[in-house]
């Protein structure tokens, strides 16, 4: 089937991401052939194709994307990443809301659970149109805000130990989070670096110094920006302070209005505009009814959607879609340029993925209107 999208909106045009960008680019048109792309351009050039049998759709104005990245998910539909089952149940209940491109994160779980888990998943990716990639959440964290994490597992990221699980992930690896304070000499966070991996601080007491120390040597990330870490305090701004004054730095930010209110969910767009990366943290729950779950070795609780470890209570995870997770940013008072990019361009950029599939590629288009929902093309 042949189809034309014309009159559209491609941040990907952009040359930078500007906070709250004008009518960007505007009027573009992608040709489709069995849904891969064959030509795009600008205006109505699209008619010099000469398909006479295609499908043609205005999307006058609306935002193109070739769906959403995730870069830090942990499941659905009842299956987690660390889990032996068909992951395949999780991957398309996130794509049946327009997620394209999704790594997949592993808890903490003792070294050898977590690396035969990292050796499946890279298999899995490899055979995969949708997992791109490896996020390691642990076990390189901090006790003091551990968050959904088993403690008795948690270590200091020893290299030996950081190579093996880097080792494990077959080539697949984009991203580890790290407690810096527990990386001695930010030894793991420049070897990992330095092999292309986005190391991300997170779930760390770690101070403004110690985090921008670590942004120095290379990390790259901000492991969902106001959790997992100390407050954004006056005279200690702590690791999120770190991050705003680092411009090579991505926040992750799980936007269900549980984890982080409206209010900061503004600020923090305002503060660090095309740096802001939507994250669902989605787990097993997610799109699956209210009970009990586990999340690793935790037991997990959830009631109206919001899930929190048995034990203590800590929220553990999301029941996020990214679909879900625009819709509420823009409800926030962001502009829905701004939320679609943190869908799409920013997680893209820090993963290292393509922003947008070239010529020749496949895609599967969809067009974002301006309350910030999304209709597949």
């Amino acid at each position: 089937m042949r189809q034309i999208i014309h009159s559209s909106r491609r941040l990907d045009r952009l040359q930078g991401l500007p906070a709250s960008p004008p009518t960007p680019a505007g009027n573009e048109w992608i040709a489709l052939n069995d849904g891969v792309l064959e030509a795009e351009g600008r205006g109505a050039t699209w008619r010099s194709l000469g398909w006479a049998d295609a499908a043609v759709l205005d999307a006058a104005g609306r935002l193109l994307t070739a769906g959403w990245v995730d870069q830090h998910c942990h499941g659905a539909a009842a299956v987690d990443f660390d889990g032996e089952a068909d992951y395949s149940p999780a991957v398309q209940a996130h794509r049946a809301h327009g997620t394209r491109s999704l790594v997949a994160s592993l808890v903490t779980n003792p070294l050898d659970v977590e690396a035969a888990a990292a050796s499946r998943l890279a298999a899995a990716v490899k055979a995969s149109d949708t997992l791109v990639g490896i996020h390691l959440e642990g076990p390189f964290l901090d006790h003091g805000h551990k968050g959904a994490h088993a403690p008795q597992h948690l270590r200091p990221a020893a290299l030996a130990d950081v190579q093996r699980l880097y080792d494990a992930c077959d080539g697949e690896l984009k991203q580890i989070t790290l407690a810096p304070e527990h990386d001695e000499g930010l030894a793991a966070t420049r070897w990992l670096s330095e092999r292309g991996v986005a190391v991300a601080v997170g779930h760390t007491s770690c101070t403004r110094d110690v985090a921008m120390a670590a942004f120095d040597a290379g990390a790259s990330v901000l492991t969902h920006a106001f959790n997992g870490m100390p407050g954004l305090h006056h005279r200690e701004p702590g690791p999120l302070g770190a991050a705003l004054d680092s411009p090579h730095v991505t926040l992750e930010l799980i936007a269900d209005l549980v984890h982080v209110a409206p209010t900061l969910i503004r600020t923090l767009f305002a503060a660090a505009p095309g740096r802001v990366a939507l994250i669902t943290d989605a787990m097993s729950a997610t799109g699956c009814s209210d009970g009990e779950y586990m999340l690793g070795e935790l037991a997990v609780d959830v009631l109206d959607g919001v899930a929190r470890l048995r034990e203590g209570g800590s929220i553990a995870g999301s029941t996020l879609t990214m679909d879900e997770a625009v819709l509420r940013t823009v409800g926030c008072g962001v502009p829905v340029q701004d939320a679609v990019a943190a869908a799409t361009l920013t997680p893209a950029r820090a993963m290292s993925l393509p922003l947008f599939p070239a010529v020749g590629g496949r895609i599967d288009p969809f067009l974002v209107d301006q309350t910030g929902a999304a209709t597949a093309a």
